[in-house]
């Protein structure tokens, strides 16, 4: 491939070049589309990656804490009960119900949709990864 060919493959597959782009690309879109993607991106990094690396990076990228996540996670319609920890301590939930969190942060915090975009943003290289 020729350099340059990538990133115009890129921005034609409506991605961005860069996640400066992509943000502001991501401002222009509906609350359901964001809303869609996070939780497709949500599923993606818990297949590739495992649930533990979706935890953390949300609660970093929503800027919650564990007690935070749970209320989010709960109030996203995910079950309360199946709210853990692994062997090293790490806070985990099944990976079936990590896209609870989507819906759980609009409902929890005001600017719910802004922090579902950082999400995103913050995992810009995951999605050009996909």
């Amino acid at each position: 491939m020729r350099p340059g060919t990538w990133g115009d493959i890129v921005e034609a597959a409506g991605l961005s070049a860069d996640p400066k782009e992509y943000r502001s690309r991501l401002a222009e879109q509906s609350d359901d589309q964001i809303d869609a993607w996070a939780a497709e991106l949500m599923r993606d990094i818990t297949i590739r990656r495992g649930v533990r690396r979706v935890v953390e990076e949300f609660c970093t990228s929503a800027r919650i804490g564990e007690r935070e996540f749970e209320r989010v996670f709960t109030s996203g319609g995910g079950p309360a009960a199946s709210i853990g920890r692994d062997r090293d301590g790490h806070l985990m939930v099944p990976s079936i119900a990590v896209h609870a969190l989507v819906p759980g942060i609009r409902t929890q915090v005001a600017d719910g949709r802004q922090r579902l975009i950082d999400y995103l943003v913050a995992n810009f290289e995951e999605l050009v990864y996909v």
